[in-house]
């Protein structure tokens, strides 16, 4: 049997979940590709590859990292929005989960119950979520992969995610800056 890829969509209604299908979270040090586990260097150079290439990459930073005042914590958004500058990418926050369906402006905000109308509206070809709670992020994954072409990131703090097109697990102030310098790797057209 041929081993599932965890690719852009659309897959459909109600898109499998990865794990079902033998898509295993990656281990310290490493990172997914399309439900393959892979060093954690070569999941940022994937990632920098996608984002450096996208015609509107978009960030959504969730509360995790919009509410918290940690010197960590602005570090790391220190970092995303200079990683967005660096490939000209959008950034469209996710304060909060609470249903906003149909009074959400998709230019501003995401829909965390209807990711795929701010990424159909926008025509967001890389999404790249971090600081979202996982159990939020895993439902904005699937309705994503289920609906849009969109290729996602999930930029986790804890253990990745299996429905992200790509992930990286830990992700704290080192890992930011290692996908920062992968994507000044790959601008300036490889290692």
């Amino acid at each position: 049997m041929e081993r599932y890829r965890v690719v852009p969509g659309p897959e459909g209604y109600l898109p499998p979940a990865a794990a079902l299908h033998g898509v295993e979270l990656p281990l310290p040090g490493q990172g997914l590709v399309e439900g393959s586990r892979v060093e954690g260097r070569t999941a940022a150079l994937a990632i920098a590859e996608r984002l450096v290439s996208a015609s509107v990459p978009t960030f959504f930073p969730g509360p995790l990292l919009l509410w918290k005042s940690t010197e960590e914590a602005l570090e790391r958004g220190r970092l995303v929005r200079e990683i967005a500058r660096e490939v000209g990418a959008k950034v469209i926050p996710m304060p909060d989960y609470r249903p906003k369906y149909p009074m959400i402006d998709p230019a501003v905000e995401i829909n965390p119950n209807h990711p795929n109308l701010t990424i159909w509206f926008n025509k967001i070809d890389v999404g790249v979520f971090i600081g979202v709670h996982c159990h939020q992020a895993n439902l904005a994954l699937k309705i994503i992969r289920g609906g849009t072409s969109c290729f996602t990131v999930a930029l986790c703090a804890h253990e990745g995610h299996e429905d992200a097109n790509a992930s990286l697990r830990d992700t704290d102030v080192a890992s930011l800056t290692a996908l920062l310098d992968a994507v000044r790797i790959v601008k300036q057209g490889g290692e």
